[in-house]
Parts: C-alpha cells; sequence; structure tokens
C-alpha cells in the first residue's frame, strides 16, 4: 500500500485492474464548472473495450482470490479508504465544487462527509454481520438433517451512478458491495467523473483493496452503462438514475436475469396539516427545495396546504424563498447554487413555459438571476394554480421548483400525497404526533419524516415503492441487497 500527497494530476485517469491508466482509444472528455462554464479539466474516456478489461478484472478478483472469504481484509480495506477519503477532504471538497457545482456547505454533509462516516458504519457491520445461521435437526419427509444457512457475496457488481451527489452514491454501492465480498465496475455519470476517479485513486494507492475488486470507468457515452448491465459476466447491477433508464437497465440485464437494485425517480409530497407551525413548516419546504438547486431525488417538490391557510402558506414559502437566492456555490452561505449542465437548465427552463402552458402562475423567481451571466443557475421558483395531476406536478423536474397545491383535510392530502407514481420520500407537519404518524403511515412512500425528523443515515435503509425503484440503499437491508443465501443441510 503507498501513500499519495496530492489527488492533482491523478484524477484523469480510470482504474482498471489495480491500473491507473488512460483509455485504450487514448480519448478523453472534457470537465465542466457548472458555476462558470469553464473547462477544469479532462478525463479518460472509456470505451467497450475498456469495459471489457474492467469486467474481466472484476471477475478474476472474484474468482480467483480470497477476497469474497477474507471479511478482515475487507474491514480492513474499507477502513483505509475511509482514512484516505479523511486525510484529503480539503482537495476533495475543492474538487467536488467544482465538479458538481454542489454549494460547499453541502459538503460537510451529504455530498462528502456524511458518505464517508457511512464506509466506517458499514466496514463495522461486515465485523459483526451473522454470516451462518444454524437452524438445528429436522426430519423433513423423514430424512433427520441438519441444516444451516450461509449468506455469500454475489459476485460481480456493476455499479451506474448519477451527477447529483456522487461521493454519496458512488460510496452507498461500493461500501456495502465490497463489504459483502463483492468486486465492482463503476460506471459514473458523465457530468461528474471526477469524484468516480478519485475514489480510484484512492483505493489504488492508499488501501490494501487488491487489483481488480474495484474498476471505475468514466465515460461521455451512456451506452457504456448499458453494456454493463447487460453483460451476462456481471451477477448484478446497482443502479440509481432516472425511471426512464431504470426501465431500460433491467430489460438489459433481463437477458441474463442477473439481480438488480434500482433507486430512481421521485415527485415526493410536503404535507401539512391544519394544526401545524405554518409558518415553521413552510420555511422548511422552501429551504428544501432550495438545496442543491432541487437536484434530488427525495426533495419534497409538491407543498400541500390546507385550503384554508393556501394563502398564508404561499405568502410565507415565496418570502423565504425570497432569501435563498441562487449564488456562488463556493461562498459558505449558499443553499442553492447551479443546475449541472446546459441540458438541466434547459429542462428546468421547458418545466416553467409548461407551468404557464397549464396555468399555473409564477409567485416567485421563475427567471436566470441577475449578476450571473455565467453557470447554469436558475432562480428558486414557486407556482400556484397549478392541479396535482398536471405534468409540472407529476414529473420529477430536478430543480428549485415547488408547486403549492391545496387540500382538503387529512384524507385528502394522503390521496394526493399518492397521486403519483412514484413513491420515493415525503414530509408530514403536524402538532399532534399520533396524528402526523397516522397520515405518515398512509402514504405510500419508502422514506418520510415528520415534523422534520431526518431518515437520511447510514443505518436506514433508503429506496421506493412504485416507480420509484426496485430494492433498498443503506442499513441492513442495503447491505444484504449484494448477497445471496445458501441453504445447507448433511445427515443428522
Amino acid at each position: 500500500m503507498a501513500t499519495t500527497s496530492t489527488l492533482a494530476a491523478g484524477e484523469e485517469r480510470m482504474l482498471i485492474g489495480g491500473e491507473l491508466r488512460t483509455a485504450r482509444s487514448g480519448r478523453t472528455f472534457e470537465v465542466l464548472n457548472p458555476a462558470t462554464e469553464e473547462v477544469i479539466g479532462v478525463v479518460a474516456d472509456a470505451g467497450p473495450e475498456d469495459l471489457d478489461d474492467a469486467v474481466v478484472s472484476a471477475r478474476r478478483a472474484f474468482d480467483e482470490t480470497d477476497w469474497s472469504t477474507n471479511c478482515e481484509l475487507r474491514v480492513r480495506g474499507l477502513r483505509q479508504l475511509q482514512a484516505a477519503f479523511t486525510a484529503h477532504a480539503d482537495e476533495l471538497r475543492t474538487m467536488t465544487v467544482a465538479e458538481t457545482g454542489s454549494p460547499v456547505s453541502f459538503t460537510y454533509s451529504a455530498q462528502l462527509d456524511a458518505p464517508v462516516e457511512g464506509l466506517g458504519w458499514v466496514a463495522t457491520l461486515a465485523e459483526e454481520y451473522q454470516w451462518e445461521t444454524d437452524l438445528g435437526d429436522a426430519s423433513p419427509m423423514g430424512i433427520p438433517s441438519h441444516r444451516w444457512i450461509r449468506r455469500e457475496a454475489t459476485g460481480v457488481v456493476g455499479a451506474i451512478t448519477p451527477w447529483n451527489v456522487p461521493h454519496q452514491i458512488n460510496l452507498a454501492k461500493l461500501g456495502p458491495a465490497l463489504a459483502a465480498g463483492n468486486t465492482v465496475v463503476l460506471k459514473p455519470a458523465p457530468d461528474t467523473p471526477w469524484c468516480a476517479t478519485a475514489l480510484g485513486r484512492l483505493v489504488a494507492e492508499e488501501t490494501d483493496i487488491p487489483p481488480g475488486v474495484v474498476n471505475i470507468v468514466p465515460s461521455s457515452e451512456h451506452s457504456v452503462g448499458a453494456l454493463l448491465s447487460g453483460d451476462p459476466r456481471v451477477d448484478q447491477i446497482s443502479f440509481t438514475g432516472s425511471t426512464a433508464t431504470g426501465r431500460l437497465v433491467m430489460v438489459s440485464a433481463a437477458d441474463s436475469l442477473k439481480k438488480v437494485f434500482l433507486e430512481l425517480g421521485g415527485k415526493s409530497a410536503f404535507v401539512i396539516l391544519d394544526d401545524a407551525d405554518l409558518r415553521g413548516a413552510c420555511a422548511t419546504a422552501a429551504f428544501t427545495v432550495c438545496t442543491h438547486a432541487g437536484q434530488g431525488c427525495a426533495i419534497t417538490t409538491r407543498l400541500l396546504v390546507p385550503r384554508a391557510q393556501f394563502d398564508e402558506a404561499v405568502e410565507s414559502t415565496a418570502k423565504v424563498l425570497s432569501k435563498l437566492p441562487a449564488a456562488d456555490p463556493t461562498d459558505p452561505g449558499t443553499i442553492c447554487g447551479p443546475l449541472i449542465s446546459a441540458r438541466q437548465r434547459e429542462r428546468v427552463e421547458g418545466y416553467l413555459s409548461l407551468a404557464r402552458d397549464e396555468g399555473g402562475t409564477v409567485v416567485a423567481g421563475g427567471g436566470r438571476p441577475e449578476g450571473l451571466d455565467r453557470g447554469y443557475f436558475v432562480e428558486p421558483t414557486l407556482l400556484v394554480g397549478l392541479s396535482n395531476s398536471s405534468r409540472v406536478a407529476q414529473e420529477e423536474i430536478f430543480g428549485p421548483m415547488l408547486v403549492v397545491i391545496p387540500h382538503d383535510g387529512d384524507d385528502d392530502a394522503v390521496a394526493l400525497a399518492n397521486e403519483s407514481t412514484y413513491g420515493l420520500s415525503g414530509s408530514v407537519w403536524s402538532a399532534d404526533r399520533h396524528r402526523a404518524v397516522g397520515v405518515a403511515d398512509r402514504i405510500r412512500t419508502g422514506t418520510i419524516g415528520i415534523n422534520g425528523g431526518l431518515w437520511f443515515s447510514p443505518d436506514m435503509p433508503f429506496g421506493g415503492y412504485k416507480q420509484s425503484g426496485v430494492g433498498r440503499e443503506s442499513g441492513v437491508a442495503g447491505f444484504e441487497e449484494y448477497l445471496e443465501t445458501k441453504s445447507i443441510a448433511e445427515p443428522a
């Protein structure tokens, strides 16, 4: 295990078979800063031949080494990786803000520090996990037998990750997959390859994780991810991204009937009941939708408020939004930075136009902020006048856009919240805890917060109902996504 003093000059290379290398074709692609639109560097552009090398390396490392059975080595490697991330936190923070456009304040939580902390949690889980369960003796069909259950790694995992919180999702997949004994081929989003290649450099230079166990293939082509999900040598696909792409991943994986984990889109509801602290709840809803410019699958983008308090809720929310402008992400006080790309800004602006076509009214925001001539910024936006069935209220936008919709009591609020093809997250606010929990229990989502409670944590399963995904990430449930169960019997 070597130690490096800097991540500079290594982030452009991919990790395959323990080697930090360029693409076989020699191609690279540019990395842009979303806040300035400037090219900040290049990264190796993997093609099908590089992906093949990565899969071969991962397959060999799983089939021909003791990685899958050597829990002590796995735990040591994960703790070394956590220590490496911690030692390079300042460099990674600067890199992450430059590449993602995320406000620097967010790197002290979900964008960097929280997932690094999660590596320690999953390492401890692997140490303490009950890999075998003795079921004792029985006589099935009259044959005296001693039975036990063994849990084993799935094999080669193909991980395909998005751009919004790259460290968090890369590590949420890599950590449990490695802890369970799998080898991994990671295909990061084209918009944020540096976060993944920095991970690869730390694995190669600062851990005892053997060559081939972790392979990282950044590519400008989404087709490389499609090849990964369809490759019969890959035993499992773990994908986070849009629901539309998730469907394609599932179809691609079907030919080899590999295991599939999907964490997909959301259009979550923030439900305020008539006895809640209206101003406090509205302030939280406004703050949430501005976080990282609304670029989060679990962000609550439908604000459901009692009809009798609608005008007050709109006024209160708009006032808070006006104090959370889109701004420079390197400023510690910024909450809403830029969108990731020109393409994403066009998408958000397209929904603003659609909102007006659907009869909506912009109460706050609705344009590009003055004084920010460069960067992919849009103003935090509040919309009213749209029905819950409108496209803007039903489709995932991934921008700082909040729709306020009136409800007529608890039953109606639940019905509106559930009127969605998604079921990823949500929030319920009430002065009566019993009432709030009762409403939360009826909302069909994988995660939900009550009165500001935060479910995001390494030990909490994360995933969705309906078209928000299949399976769970994080927690024991997320760890077990990467395991197979073997039932064994011998004569008693």
